[in-house]
C-alpha cells in the first residue's frame, strides 16, 4: 500500500559532526549558512535550540566517545514549517524529557536540564524517538519552527546540497 505521508517541500543534505562539543561552533556556522535568507531572529532561535540538542546528544550518549557522531537534518515539510533534527549514536542516554518532579524553588536553583524547557518554549513543536531501540542505536530529536511563507528565501529547491 502506498504511503500517504508527504515528502518535505525542501530538504537540505544531512550534515554529520564528531560527537564532541568542540564542534558546536561549526554546527551553528553551518546552520547560518544553510538558512541564509531566512529571518535572522528565526536563524538565531534555530541555532540556540540546535546547540542545546547537539550538546545533549554529545553529553547523554556514546556520541561523546571516540568515533561517535551526531547527524543533523534540516527540512521544510511544508512552506510554513522549518524542522531541524539531530540523531545521536546511542549508548544508554535515555530519552529526552523535562523533569516534572521539580518544585518552582528547585527550578530556581537548578543549573542543568533547562535546555529542553527552551526547546519546548521556543519551538512550535518538538519530539523524539529511539532509533532501533532493541539495538540502542541512538535517539532522534526534532524541533519545528513557524516560517512565514512570504518571508522564506525565494528559489529554494526541493533538495539543497550543503557542501
Amino acid at each position: 500500500m502506498p504511503t500517504t505521508t508527504r515528502r518535505p517541500a525542501v530538504f537540505w543534505e544531512h550534515r554529520t559532526y564528531p560527537g564532541d562539543l568542540a564542534h558546536l561552533s561549526q554546527v551553528r556556522s553551518d546552520l547560518a549558512t544553510d538558512l541564509t535568507g531566512f529571518d535572522p531572529d528565526l536563524v538565531d532561535t534555530v541555532q540556540l535550540l540546535t546547540s542545546e540538542l547537539f550538546a545533549n546528544g554529545v553529553k547523554y550518549t556514546d556520541s561523546g566517545h571516540t568515533g561517535g557522531e551526531v547527524i543533523r537534518a534540516l527540512s521544510m515539510p511544508d512552506p510554513a514549517t522549518l524542522r531541524v533534527s539531530l540523531s545521536d549514536c546511542g549508548g544508554g542516554g535515555g530519552t529526552p524529557r523535562i523533569p516534572t518532579e521539580r518544585t518552582a524553588d528547585a527550578w530556581d536553583w537548578a543549573e542543568g536540564q533547562r535546555g529542553l524547557v527552551l526547546v519546548q518554549n521556543l519551538s512550535t513543536a518538538w519530539g523524539h524517538f529511539r532509533l532501533a531501540p532493541w539495538a540502542d542505536l541512538g535517539t532522534h530529536v526534532w524541533a519545528e519552527f513557524e516560517v512565514d511563507p512570504g518571508q522564506a528565501p525565494p528559489g529554494l529547491r526541493p533538495y539543497v546540497f550543503t557542501r
